[in-house]
């Protein structure tokens, strides 16, 4: 028993008791300090993670069939986006940011002033806890969202046909937004963390991970490190889950998890019958129709409605 006390004596005196993040809160909060505290700067991060996660995406669509390595994982290896597609999703991408995410951002400035870093960060478990609320709070509220705009055919054709322009996703395409479901998605992404109070680490890592997420669930490969492979039991829906709502539009409305489209009734599995396709198949567009008359055809079951595909 000497043995032991002397041995938890030892421990506590000289192991760090600081918590385990706090050399890297320690460095941030007295190097970056103004600059974290800016509005803009979640906007910065998110913006640069975004672009960061879908470059390579956007390398293995342009490289194609060349890389059978890659290409093998693709989902619907017929479609692969064209130059223009990827220009047209570019320039959307710019123009929400340019008129609606920074002037949003810098009108925080005037109702909600830079705030002190707090000297202490959060613990490795708050913040799993609190990325993993967030995740989960923002999956019910866009659940929601997603599903009416999918039901009425106005709020559908005039807010989020264009994120449906594309039968075949890919990474690019995942802001590939209206204006008004961007400042939607953005207002829930901000909010979410304040409801649920985390620190401002935990809100930073849980913006950085939702933005991963919704890119790897837009990206079209379903690579054996996919999120939803990691996860066990089917609770992370991912890539090939989103995949088949863009086949699909009136099931899977869940962005991330699985359990609100089983309750519902919404839910869809993926056929891998068809969706892995003979390399002589010739290239498709992925390019789908915006009004996508057929999803609201009462004569067909729900589940069943496909989205029809242009012939350019």
């Amino acid at each position: 028993m000497d043995v032991i006390t002397y041995s938890v004596q030892l421990l506590e005196t000289y192991l760090p008791r600081r918590p385990f993040l706090q050399p890297l809160w320690d460095h941030l909060r007295l190097h970056y300090s103004t600059a974290l505290r800016s509005p803009l700067f979640p906007v910065v991060l998110t913006v640069s993670a975004y672009i960061l996660f879908c470059i390579p995406y956007l390398i293995f669509n342009l490289m194609g069939r060349r890389w059978p390595f890659i290409h093998k994982y693709k989902i619907q290896q017929n479609r692969n986006p064209t130059t223009d597609m990827i220009l047209h999703c570019l320039v959307v991408t710019l123009t929400n940011h340019l008129f609606f995410i920074f002037p949003a951002a810098v009108a925080q400035w005037y109702w909600r002033p830079p705030i002190p870093l707090p000297e202490e960060p959060p613990s490795v478990s708050e913040v799993v806890a609190g990325v993993t609320g967030c995740l989960l709070l923002f999956d019910f509220q866009y659940f929601i969202w997603h599903m009416i705009h999918h039901k009425n055919r106005w709020l559908y054709k005039t807010f989020h046909a264009i994120h449906h322009d594309y039968m075949a996703p890919f990474s690019l395409a995942t802001q590939c937004l209206g204006g008004w479901e961007l400042i939607t998605v953005g207002f829930w992404t901000t909010a979410n963390p304040i409801i649920l109070k985390c620190h401002l680490l935990t809100t930073w890592i849980f913006m950085v991970f939702h933005v991963y997420v919704s890119v790897e669930d837009h990206c079209g490969y379903d690579f054996p490190w996919s999120t939803s492979r990691l996860i066990p039991f089917g609770i992370f829906g991912g890539t090939v889950k989103h995949d088949v709502h863009h086949q699909k539009p009136m099931s899977n409305y869940a962005p991330h998890f699985t359990h609100w489209d089983k309750i519902f009734g919404t839910h869809a599995d993926f056929c891998p019958s068809k969706g892995y396709l003979e390399p002589i198949t010739p290239n498709e567009t992925c390019r789908a129709s915006k009004h996508m008359d057929a999803l609201y055809d009462e004569s067909v079951p729900p589940i069943l409605r496909t989205a029809e595909e242009k012939n350019e």
